[in-house]
Parts: C-alpha cells; structure tokens; sequence
C-alpha cells in the first residue's frame, strides 16, 4: 500500500487528503504528519484482521446474504484503494482480494434483491 518514505515526503494538507479520500481517521492530533501516516499506513493490515476476527464484511452463509455484514471503516478504505489498483505484497494480496471479492459479491447480491422487488 502505501510506504513510510511515501507518505513522509507529503505535506500535512496532502496527507489529511489521503485520510479524507480512504475515509481513515488520523491517530492523535490531527496537526501532525506522523498521525496521518500512522493511519493511511496501519488501515490495510487493521482491515485484514478485522475479517479474519469476522468484523465487518463476511462471507454470507448458504441461508441468508444479511449476515454477510458491513465492512468497517478500515475495510471500506481498503476497498477503495483496491479499486484504484494498488495491491498489498504477499501473502496479503491474497485476503486483499478475498475481501474486494466479499464486497463485490455483496454488491450484486443487493442489486439482485432490488430487481426481483421491483
């Protein structure tokens, strides 16, 4: 994702974009760098053992997609730097993409529900 020496290099402004755009809450005080690049580099890794701890979005069951949850704020900012095309290094790649899969399924599981409701 994202590397310290990336991030380093921005400015405070460019960096609390970074969090605005992912979503991603800076840790402690917002005015200095090292809590925005604290965040936008501990969300990948946080959202990857949110699903293995079966927190936000989850596989759903053979019964019912409902269970398949809401991805957490750290899982949705995952998600959207996954759509951009940036991939974690492996063996992470590997839940990073279970997880986008996980959402897409999810996505065309609702657009399913909504058309047969019509």
């Amino acid at each position: 994702m994202f590397t310290r020496s990336e991030l380093e290099i921005k400015t405070v402004e460019e960096l609390r974009n970074l969090c605005r755009r992912y979503g991603v809450k800076p840790t402690g005080n917002a005015g200095y760098k090292i809590s925005h690049i604290t965040a936008l580099m501990a969300f990948p890794r946080l959202a990857l053992l949110q699903m293995k701890e079966n927190r936000g979005l989850k596989a759903p069951s053979f019964g019912s997609f409902q269970e398949m949850g809401t991805p957490t704020n750290e899982q949705v900012a995952l998600i959207r730097i996954s759509l951009e095309g940036r991939r974690m290094s492996y063996p992470d790649r590997y839940e990073q993409e279970k997880l986008l899969s996980l959402y897409k399924a999810k996505l065309r599981l609702e657009e399913a529900i909504a058309f047969l409701n019509q």
